[in-house]
């Protein structure tokens, strides 16, 4: 036996850990020295239960006498024939009453809402973080905790999703933002989910404090789709701008890609049908090609041009002269 820890005075919480919630001290804590001192540090709160029941609920940080009907060296002798056990158990759970800030969360599946531009149903993805704090400490402690030794907020994370997920849901499909314009709202979804959940994390012992979404994702099957609505309205305003109709557009891409699929044919076809494009975007007709007539008109100029700065003889000029006049 040891009774060193049956003669234990001084109990406190020594090491808190990151995101703990709830510590049992297990230390020989049922069997307490009459009179020990409860030490609590600021942002610490303490339950304390005695044979089964509730008897005490500190709030505020300070030293408290505990009392029992333990005196150690005497119930151990007593108890002897029992174990060195006695029926005068002691429990005390600390909790973190200091706000938990930044604790990350993102939804498990997909939440699903029928959008309201493209009429189709869409998956989103949310994350961000989230900050809480205990207010009802003995609310959760009877209905939640069920005297677990140790309590994390990642063990809270399930409740919290299960809980976060529908408000969000609900939301969405009565605010009516469509695919492009969820980035642009996500501050006022983060705002009404935090408010349509305030009253649930109540009733659990908790508040929310601060909710955010910093990012959201679609499924691929909601971008592609997307995607391909966005080429078609692309190529309506190409079309638009080039004052041709969309059918018209389509038309003229058939002919390039068929022609693209034709080998050596094809590729004249492809050239021929690039052309043809080049028209209907432009909305003009191919110049025609420079007339003859008017090549030799220039090569009679050139040729006078050489005659006069003595390039040539007069005779070399009159014979190719009459030779230019014979093509015309």
């Amino acid at each position: 036996m040891d009774f060193k820890k049956q003669m234990r005075s001084v109990i406190q919480w020594e090491d808190p850990k990151d995101y703990q919630l709830f510590f049992k001290f297990t230390d020989r804590g049922d069997e307490l020295k009459n009179a020990s001192k409860l030490i609590l540090q600021p942002g610490q709160g303490c339950i304390f239960t005695y044979e089964g029941k509730i008897e005490g609920f500190f709030e505020t940080e300070g030293i408290y006498d505990l009392k029992t009907s333990n005196t150690p060296f005497w119930t151990t002798i007593k108890k002897f024939m029992n174990a060195f056990e006695s029926e005068h158990k002691t429990g005390l759970w600390f909790y973190r009453k200091a706000e938990l800030l930044n604790v990350r969360w993102g939804t498990r599946i997909p939440i699903t809402y029928n959008d309201p531009v493209y009429s189709f149903p869409v998956k989103l993805r949310a994350y961000g973080n989230y900050s809480l704090r205990i207010t009802n400490a003995k609310e959760f402690f009877i209905n939640i905790l069920a005297g677990q030794t140790d309590y994390f907020v990642d063990q809270l994370q399930e409740v919290f999703l299960s809980r976060i997920t529908q408000p969000i849901s609900s939301y969405l499909a009565n605010a009516k933002f469509s695919y492009a314009e969820i980035d642009g709202h996500i501050e006022t979804i983060a705002q009404q989910a935090q408010l349509k959940t305030t009253e649930i994390f109540e009733k659990l012992g908790f508040q929310l404090t601060d909710f955010r979404i910093e990012g959201t994702s679609f499924d691929p099957e909601t971008n592609k789709r997307i995607s391909e609505i966005s080429d078609v309205q692309a190529d309506v305003n190409a079309a638009s701008i080039a004052g041709i109709d969309f059918a018209e557009l389509q038309r003229l891409r058939a002919m390039r890609d068929v022609a693209k699929n034709e080998g050596m044919a094809g590729a004249s076809m492809g050239m021929l049908t690039g052309m043809e494009m080049g028209k209907a975007m432009s909305g003009t007709t191919a110049a025609p090609q420079e007339a003859p007539k008017n090549n030799i008109k220039i090569k009679l100029k050139e040729l006078k041009e050489l005659f006069e700065e003595d390039l040539i003889s007069e005779e070399e000029f009159q014979a190719k002269k009459q030779q230019l006049l014979d093509q015309l």
